[in-house]
């Protein structure tokens, strides 16, 4: 099995892509060993000193690491993950697809709106996101402000803050004249 590795646009993340399906539908963001219960596999990757985030996407894996240097890290994260591919077991503990936090906020009037924008968010944005190793998400839409969740390699990126700004706010504001402004959550 070759395991191949990209960087991201955010240093402390590192993407890898195992040439198999991690998840067949949905994402999965683990912030914290706590949190990896679901997943035997975010549970052996916690466990590798420096490993602060996991992030499961289609056909990728992100990490995302404190201070520690990836040259220590790398081994260890490969050796866990093709440990488990070569296994045969399940990355998730359950059917789990796409973790969902708190549920969505709109106003039932802007349900056109909140439509389109989410509509722009998945054929737009999505995917451009899940090439660097993240993922974003509609949250929510009220007065003029579009709500994101942005995980994997997005959340805590140094760009992030210009890819919401220049990026998706101008890609919203060109096509939804209701949206002022967007804003992580």
């Amino acid at each position: 099995m070759f395991i191949q590795t990209e960087a991201t646009p955010n240093p402390a993340t590192l993407k890898f892509l195992p040439g198999r399906v991690v998840l067949p539908e949905g994402t999965y963001d683990f912030r914290s060993a706590a949190d990896a219960a679901a997943s035997p596999l975010a549970e052996k990757l916690f466990q590798v000193p420096g490993v602060v985030a996991i992030f499961f996407g289609h056909d990728f894996i992100t990490v995302t690491k404190d201070d520690t240097d990836w040259q220590h890290m790398k081994p260890a994260i490969l050796g866990a993950i093709m440990e488990q591919f070569m296994s045969g077991q399940p990355v998730m503990a359950t059917d789990q697809g796409e973790d969902l936090e708190d549920g969505e906020f709109f106003d039932k009037t802007d349900e056109e709106t909140v439509n389109v924008i989410k509509d722009l968010l998945e054929t737009r944005v999505r995917p451009a996101v899940a090439q660097d190793g993240g993922d974003i998400t509609f949250k929510g839409f009220k007065q003029g402000v579009v709500y994101l969740s942005m995980r994997g390699a997005c959340a805590g990126c140094p760009s992030s803050t210009a890819t919401l700004q220049h990026g998706i706010q101008n890609l919203l504001k060109h096509f939804v004249p209701e949206v002022q402004e967007v804003r992580p959550i």
